[in-house]
Parts: C-alpha cells; structure tokens; sequence
C-alpha cells in the first residue's frame, strides 16, 4: 500500500550520540542548521516525533519563520503541518507544548492504548487513531498517506522511532546534521539502536556545511525481502519508470525500464525496451548485461516499471520465463500489462508459479504509464 516519503531528521555528535546525560538538552545544531529544518518542516505534509521525546523535550515543533508559514497558506496548504506522535501505552502529558501550539495532531497507538490516550486529551481537539494490537508502523504510514493526505512526512525522532522505521525499510531518507563535538558518555542516546539493519550501503546523495554543522544526505540501496516493500524499492522502481522515458518511440509496443539490483543494494544491471534492437524488452536487455553465473542474481530483485510479459511473438521466451532462468526471485513492478496485444497475459502469475515473490507498487502506476500514454486508447498496441 501506499505511504508517505519518510524523512528522518536528526543531529548528532562526532560520535554518535542524540544529547548527553544532563538535564538539560544538549543543542548540537546551531542557527543556521535551526533555519534549515525550519525550512524541511515547512515543506513537509507532517511532522512525527515519539512520545519519548514529548516527555523528555517538551518540544512545540512549529514552523517558526512568518514568511515560510505564509507561503504554505498561499499555497493552499495549512499554516503548520500535521503534528503527529505515536505511543504504544498512550500514556501521554496534556500539558506538553506539543497540543497547545501549531496546528492540527494525531496520536497512533495501540488499540489497548486509545482508550488512555483518548481519556488524557479529551478537549484537545487531537485525533487518537488505534494502530493494531501492537503499534504498526506500516498501518501508521498507510493511515497518514490514505486518511490525512500525508505525502511527505518529515521525521524528528527520537532515536527509537528512528531505528525502528531504518530497520523496517520504511525510510526514504535520512538527513544527519553532524555536530563538531564529542558527548562521550555511554548512557547518553544514541541515535540508532542495535540490532539488524536492511543489508547494503546507503548512498550519499548531498554533503554541504551548515554553519559548523556538515549536512549529510544519504537513500539506502538495499531491496525489501519477500513481499514486503522497502524505501530502496521505490528508489529503485522510480528509476525503471525513469528509464522506460529513454525507449525509442513506437506504435506498436510499450516503453519500459528495467533494473537488477543486488541484495547488498548495488545495481547490477538495468536496461529498456528497444535498447538493442527493436522488439527488445527492457527485463530481457538488463538480463543480457548479466553474468549468468553471477551468485548475486540468487538474492536478487528486477524492478520493471511494467509487468514482465507471460507470452510473446517476437522472442521464444517471455520475460517472466527469462527472469525465473537467470535465477531471480523477486520482482518489483508498478503497473499490471493492458490487454493490449495478450490478452489476459499474467506475468506476475507465471513468476510467483515459479516461485518468486511479486511486489506491485501502484503508487508508480502512473510515472509507468507516462510514456505510454498514446498506446493506451488503442487495442492493438502491445509489447510484441
């Protein structure tokens, strides 16, 4: 299902750490970096933080510029953005800065929770929205997509809720605004927990100074597991639909981008229709950059902007059947074919019958479509 771009926003010490032991908060950043998140929160739909960090901060969590403020009203958005904060006991201050200041606030929590939370901001005008019997981030993330139009979602911790949604492939983008000094001290936060991560390296997408802040940018690259979808599979899909713009234009056949990415999150190949020849598909070109011996291909994902074709005219083998002999077992696709040229064609059948996992991501449905917008009418445009 569809959720928002989750941004995860945080400053840290040179060595790691969210604040130090003392009783008051420690400020990593300075003005300048303060006036650039300032500017990411006015250009976010919704703001989350933990409870956590309410009871431990008592943060407003506003946008403080006039001017800022005043363009997301001329633009026909709210003058702040969505508050939100999750709790898995709803155990929640009604005093906190956090109900009293800005705008519109939800609280997700669990089922067993709603109740408390309820009870505690009752004539607060905060909407309390029981998340499962346990708090699930996939159920968060849906619920601001579907119900309250969050499409960009900026996250300011803590380092709790931070690890949780980098260890459940749930985030986008992390944004790390690195402090030039030393906490040191071992009970002091950290901003990230132990225990197991998404494989692969993040890619470092912006470095700039701040101040004597360094804003450090990076996406990760790894793919989600099974069926599940990870943020680097929307990287890696928005890339295919981004690829499928480069195929030669044609009456005849559709336009789509492919790509092979490893588990550890690195490319192996990518291709698009009509690349080589003229009735190229786009999985069939990246599969022929590869080394059919290559042990990656065993972990690998192919992210097609279309579904991999179950039959066709032109080759001896479809897609689906190239995919499932180069030994590939996961693919990550946005749009099912039209009945366009096959009727009632199911690749992603074909391959879950061999044994791959199939992820349809339809909120790239239409950057798929794009490209293909003048075959669509027509009943006799297909990919031959």
């Amino acid at each position: 299902m569809p959720h928002p771009y989750v941004l995860l926003s945080a400053a840290v010490s040179l060595d790691g750490f969210l604040d130090d032991t003392g009783p008051d908060r420690l400020l990593l950043s300075g003005p300048a970096d303060f006036d650039r998140v300032d500017e990411v929160r006015a250009s976010s739909d919704a703001i989350l933080i933990g409870a956590g960090t309410i009871r431990a901060d008592n943060p407003r969590l506003l946008v403080n510029s006039a001017e800022r403020r005043a363009a997301r009203v001329a633009a026909g958005r709210p003058e702040y953005p969505l508050k939100v904060t999750v709790s898995g006991s709803g155990d929640l201050d009604p005093a906190a800065q956090f109900w009293h200041t800005g705008g519109e606030k939800v609280v997700y929590t669990t089922d067993k929770g709603a109740g408390r939370a309820a009870d505690a901001l009752h004539g607060l005008g905060v909407d309390v929205v029981a998340a499962g019997p346990e708090l699930d981030w996939r159920v968060v993330l849906e619920h601001l997509h579907d119900v309250r139009g969050v499409r960009h979602l900026m996250v300011e911790g803590g380092g709790r809720v931070h690890t949780q949604l980098l260890r459940q492939g749930l985030a986008d983008e992390l944004q790390l605004a690195l402090a030039p000094l030393f906490v040191g001290e071992p009970d002091a936060p950290r901003l990230f927990g132990p225990g197991p991560y998404p494989a692969g390296r993040l890619r470092l997408v912006e470095t700039r100074p701040v101040g004597d802040i360094v804003l450090m940018r990076y996406v990760p690259t790894a793919p989600g597991s099974g069926s599940l979808a990870s943020a680097a599979d929307r990287h890696w899909l928005a890339l295919a639909c981004e690829l499928a713009e480069r195929c030669p234009p044609s009456e005849t056949a559709f336009s789509v981008g492919a790509v092979v990415v490893a588990a550890d999150g690195s490319e192996i190949a990518r291709g698009y229709s009509r690349e080589t020849d003229p009735v190229a598909h786009a999985e069939e070109s990246a599969l022929a950059k590869t080394d059919p011996a290559d042990p990656r291909l065993a972990g690998a994902t192919v992210y097609s902007s279309l579904e991999p074709c179950a039959r066709r005219a032109s080759r001896p083998a479809p897609c689906a059947r190239l995919i499932l002999d180069a030994g590939v077992r996961r693919v990550v696709t946005a749009w099912r074919e039209p009945d366009t040229f096959v009727a009632g064609a199911d690749g992603n059948g074909v391959l879950a019958a061999g044994g791959a996992d199939v992820v349809v991501l339809p909120e790239y449905e239409e950057s798929a479509k794009a490209p293909n917008r003048h075959l669509l009418p027509s009943a006799g445009a297909g990919r031959a």
